[in-house]
């Protein structure tokens, strides 16, 4: 595979993730949506993270076409959770297992860490030896198993938490420092 470069994702990438993201929408229970956000709709997700949560790209070494994307987002709506991520990494299917989303997740982790969030969550339906491989490579742990959460293909599936000590939980807190100030983090 020819040398890959990560970057901050921009407004004009969004039609690029949509397209990757929709398989895994539309085929298996790797997402619980039901009908593929478009260009528009997942612009908006980006423009949702205000500049605070990261949404990386990994792209050709020409810094083109969007090949997979990583990104983090609130974890719950309260307050007092601000200090903690949910993160998500996605693939072109032609490229999974090829390394392209251990880059991604690295570099997602090493971001989240520089910016002083506490801790990342990611939630995985299962079975997926996958997912979960990937996850515990980059630092995840497995935190918990929620039963019968969500219905898609005919069945019950059940979700499992998987937690990434980020950053040493202070008192007070530290608030976390926005993406748009930190950028991507390679350690």
């Amino acid at each position: 595979m020819s040398p890959i470069q990560l970057r901050p994702a921009e407004p004009g990438d969004a039609a690029a993730i949509a397209a990757i993201y929709a398989p895994y929408v539309l085929t298996g229970t790797v997402s619980f949506e039901f009908d593929p956000p478009d260009a528009r709709q997942m612009r908006s997700r980006m423009e949702a993270s205000g500049g605070l949560y990261p949404w990386i790209v990994a792209t050709n070494a020409e810094g083109k076409g969007v090949l997979g994307y990583a990104y983090a987002t609130k974890f719950r709506e309260r307050a007092a959770y601000r200090y903690v991520v949910e993160t998500s990494v996605y693939v072109a299917g032609a490229l999974q297992g090829q390394g392209v989303g251990r880059l991604l997740y690295e570099a997602l982790i090493d971001t989240l860490r520089a910016q002083g969030f506490t801790q990342a969550i990611g939630v995985i339906s299962l079975p997926n030896e996958n997912s979960i491989r990937a996850h515990e490579q980059v630092g995840f742990r497995r935190a918990g198993q929620l039963r019968e959460i969500g219905f898609k293909e005919g069945r019950w599936v059940d979700i499992g938490l998987w937690q990434c000590v980020l950053n040493e939980s202070s008192v007070p807190p530290v608030e976390p420092r926005p993406f748009s100030d930190v950028g991507i983090v390679r350690d």
